[in-house]
């Protein structure tokens, strides 16, 4: 009997240390490569995947710009797309847009697990060179509240630009944006990083930098949420080369602040930015969605920047907002540094 005992007793042992060795492999497992609060989580709902579905590198345009000079910097223009019923609509609209644009190389990520075949072939009827990547969300994402939508398309269109480029420009272009085709003459010699005004967004109807003897001084954005770099996805364009100084630059998956911590992790100065669109006095491209939206109306102090007041009155003459000292509405205001300012030159400038 005691025999029997001890034998039951080195089984129980050896199962209990076996299912501790495996417990302890599993939780090593789980935990490689994601932060301490995301440990809990199954591995597959953290990491990225991608898949680069199509890539045309030859331009088949049947007709080409009259200044498709081969020598011209290439833009790449990043757009990331999702499954819906007017994904190809939208796609179809832009392309037609984009085959005016010389030497440019459209990369589209979709955010779909498999790639989509008839997303290749209403690329290639468009004649462009283009890549067509297959980039879903990693599942755990989806779950949040305020959902990260298109990091994961950007994030696998930086990888595919790291991985084969050496120069040129890219920009982040929406499907369901609208583009001036000034706004690509404008973006493509920039240097370091360019920036210009939106239209379309938030309550001031346009977020835009504010300039001073040709220098970004302060943003004028309705959403300042402490950032340094208070812009929309659409309102910068980034040199190649720069990127490529800083490898470790990447996109976060924090809703809202995609834009404000892709820059800062360029390490990017306020006195690097290259203002465009005539010192940030016109709108070359709007944040046009599917849906109606009401006119805002804004409050504006009569002494504002330049550039700001000869923006504003443009839109107000497109009938996108109203404005004046006396209307009621929205009171306005400029984003240095993260925090509000008055939108006026003696604020920001510091002067009596």
């Amino acid at each position: 009997m005691r025999r029997l005992q001890n034998v039951c007793l080195t089984v129980a042992v050896t199962a209990l240390v076996v299912s501790y060795a495996a417990w302890s492999s599993l939780t090593a497992t789980t935990t490689l490569g994601t932060s301490s609060s995301a440990s809990r989580l199954p591995l597959g709902d953290l990491r990225e995947h991608s898949t680069v579905c199509h890539a045309s590198l030859q331009d088949q345009r049947t007709f080409l710009p009259s200044n498709n000079d081969s020598s011209l910097p290439t833009i790449f223009f990043i757009t990331p797309t999702y499954p819906r019923r007017e994904q190809f609509a939208e796609l179809t609209r832009l392309g037609q847009t984009l085959m005016h644009v010389p030497s440019l190389h459209w990369i589209v990520a979709d955010d779909n697990p498999e790639c989509n075949p008839f997303l290749t072939e209403i690329f290639q009827k468009f004649g462009l060179p283009f890549t067509h990547i297959s980039s879903p969300m990693p599942s755990n994402y989806r779950k949040r509240y305020f959902v990260p939508r298109g990091v994961s398309n950007r994030r696998a269109a930086l990888k595919w630009i790291k991985a084969n480029a050496a120069s040129g420009v890219f920009y982040f272009g929406d499907d369901d944006n609208t583009f001036d085709l000034t706004l690509f003459s404008e973006i493509r010699d920039t240097k370091i990083v360019s920036m210009f005004p939106v239209g379309l967004i938030g309550e001031f109807g346009v977020s835009a930098p504010i300039i001073e003897g040709g220098k970004v001084v302060g943003f004028f954005d309705s959403w300042p949420a402490d950032r340094k770099f208070p812009v929309d996805m659409a309102g910068f364009a980034v040199s190649v080369e720069y990127l490529l100084q800083h490898p470790n630059a990447t996109m976060p998956y924090k809703a809202g602040h995609e834009e404000d911590q892709f820059l800062k992790s360029l390490d990017l100065k306020m006195s690097d930015i290259e203002p465009k669109a005539n010192n940030c006095t016109k709108v070359l491209v709007w944040h046009t969605q599917t849906v109606k939206k009401p006119k805002h109306n804004l409050k504006v102090p009569e002494s504002i920047f330049s550039n700001l007041r000869t923006l504003l009155e443009k839109l107000v003459s497109l009938g996108v907002v109203q404005m004046g000292a006396e209307v009621s509405g929205k009171e306005v205001y400029m984003v240095v540094d993260g925090h509000k300012n008055e939108v006026t030159k003696r604020q920001v400038l510091g002067l009596s």
